[in-house]
C-alpha cells in the first residue's frame, strides 16, 4: 500500500495511516466497516465500549463459527483491533488540530483496513520437522473530513 485509496480537498480533511500493525486483517475489516461514515466522538466511544467489553462488534463476512450477540446476530469482541484503530484515529485528529482545523466536528470520510506483509515464522514439531506459523500484519487508514453546519 503506498499512498491513500481516496483522493480528498486538502483543506477540509485530515488523514492519518498506519502500516504493518500486528493486528487481525479480518477483524480489522469488521471494525471498518461498522464505524465508517459516523462522526469521531461516536466512534471513539464506540471503540472504547468494544475494548471494555460492554459492545459486540457484527461480523458480516467471518462468521461462521462466531456466537451469536444479543441484538446484533454474530459477533465479537476484536480488543487488539479496535485498540490499533482507535490511535489510528487519535493521530488523524492531532492531524487535523496541526493543520487548523476542529477535531471535534468531522467525521470518519474513509476508513479502510487492507492486509500488510507477512512475517515470515516457523513452529518447531516432532522428528525434527517444522511448520508455517506467520504472523499477519494490516495497514489501516483513516481520513477525516469537517462536518457540514
Amino acid at each position: 500500500m503506498a499512498g491513500y485509496t481516496v483522493q480528498t480537498d486538502q483543506e477540509t480533511t485530515a488523514r492519518a495511516i498506519g502500516k504493518e500493525l500486528s493486528v487481525s486483517p479480518k477483524n480489522s475489516m469488521e471494525i471498518c466497516r461498522e464505524i465508517r461514515g459516523m462522526d469521531v466522538l461516536k466512534a471513539r466511544e464506540y471503540l472504547e465500549e468494544v475494548i471494555s467489553l460492554k459492545k459486540a462488534v457484527p461480523f458480516r463476512r467471518h462468521c461462521k463459527s462466531v456466537a451469536h450477540k444479543k441484538g446484533i446476530g454474530p459477533g465479537r469482541y476484536p480488543q487488539k483491533a479496535a485498540k490499533a484503530i482507535l490511535k489510528v484515529i487519535e493521530n488523524a485528529q492531532e492531524n487535523a488540530e496541526y493543520k487548523g482545523l476542529d477535531s471535534e466536528n468531522m467525521k470518519l470520510m474513509a476508513i479502510s483496513a487492507h492486509r500488510g506483509r507477512v512475517t515470515k515464522g516457523f513452529r518447531p514439531r516432532a522428528m525434527g520437522r517444522s511448520t508455517p506459523f506467520n504472523e499477519q500484519t494490516t495497514n489501516i487508514e483513516v481520513i477525516l473530513e469537517v462536518l457540514e453546519e
